[in-house]
């Protein structure tokens, strides 16, 4: 079945964004934890594998239960790792979400139950101990989450309080951004308080007055030029996408096996500008011009909107449609590619 959707435009927005959009500040980040564990409870479709076995093993020999691994054949059971991310000023107690993805043959881990698992970081230091009930990606039974799966036990030694300036890192290297960061800072502020070290790095002194969580935040919140790029974040397994509420699309026709999709202008009658004026509150003369309309048409369902089509309108639209996740993702790339969207896609697994 083939679905069309139409998106019509009316003007472009200006639009900017901030130093925190294009950077980050350096010690302030994630860290990457891993864990090998063991689900039971599987309705059949756990593994075999030896290393299955022998954790079951293990674990049995723990509860004082000596069984030889050769007596042991459930397919009850799966061998997995967890993977997580340790946030920065994370405390003891924290929940954080955690990934699981099996390692041996097993066919599903959906409602399997990990069981106590130690997520550790590089430095081999338990950060993190996990365990719950797995719910599976719906295309990957393999691989599934536990939301608030890990429980944080201890921190990494970090602080804030006593620092006397941050370093700021670009994304990407770029001298002119560098350049223009430190610029925007310095006129902020009304002194020299950054100066770039090179392409990608910023240092910038906090005033004695201010605290420098308030200093972060000011710094991160200074406005660029509306040439910087927007940003489109989507994460496939749980099917969310994060975009800017004011990111235009230009004129673009995309066919598709299951849809058809088309950006351009549409003339409103003398009518249907008036109307439309008198909904706004506008005064409308003999002397008005016929303005663009846009109308977002789905399966023949007309939706108007007040702008330029934007990426959340679109992303909307094909939520309704039941799109699928990968071909929500496949469009916003090819409209990227054709041109007529200026953003950063970032794709998380």
């Amino acid at each position: 079945m083939r679905f069309l959707l139409l998106l019509f435009f009316i003007y472009s927005l200006s639009f900017s964004q901030t130093i925190k959009d294009i950077s980050n500040v350096v010690g302030i980040r994630d860290n990457q934890l891993i864990g090998y564990g063991l689900v039971v409870g599987l309705a059949g479709t756990g593994d075999k594998s030896t290393f299955t076995m022998q954790s079951l093993q293990n674990l049995l020999r723990n509860a004082y239960i000596k069984l030889p691994t050769s007596s042991i054949s459930s397919k009850n059971a799966a061998t997995v790792m967890v993977t997580a991310k340790l946030p920065p000023f994370a405390r003891q107690g924290d929940k954080i979400r955690i990934k699981i993805s099996a390692i041996g043959d097993s066919k599903s881990i959906n409602s399997g139950q990990l069981l106590l698992t130690e997520l550790k970081g590089v430095d081999g230091k338990v950060y993190a101990l996990a365990q719950g009930t797995i719910i599976a990606d719906e295309k990957n039974l393999t691989t599934g989450y536990i939301y608030e799966g890990a429980t944080i036990e201890n921190e990494i030694d970090f602080s804030l309080k006593d620092e006397r300036d941050i370093t700021l890192s670009l994304f990407k290297n770029s001298a002119k951004d560098a350049d223009l960061i430190e610029t925007k800072i310095n006129k902020r502020f009304g002194k020299k308080l950054a100066t770039a070290m090179d392409t990608r790095t910023i240092e910038v002194t906090k005033p004695d007055e201010i605290s420098i969580v308030k200093f972060i935040s000011m710094v991160q919140n200074i406005e660029l030029d509306s040439s910087f790029k927007k940003k489109i974040i989507i994460d496939i397994n749980k099917g969310i996408i994060v975009t800017g509420a004011d990111i235009p699309i230009d004129p673009v026709t995309i066919s598709r096996d299951n849809f058809s999709l088309r950006i351009k202008k549409t003339k409103l009658s003398k009518s249907q500008w008036e109307d439309a004026a008198i909904n706004r509150g506008v005064d409308v003369g003999d002397d008005v011009k016929i303005a663009d309309k846009p109308v977002v048409e789905i399966n023949n369902a007309m939706i108007n909107t007040q702008q330029q089509p934007t990426v959340s309108d679109l992303v909307r639209a094909m939520k309704v449609m039941n799109l699928s996740i990968s071909d929500i993702i496949d469009t916003l790339k090819m409209i990227k590619d054709m041109g007529a969207l200026d953003v950063d896609l970032e794709i998380r697994g």
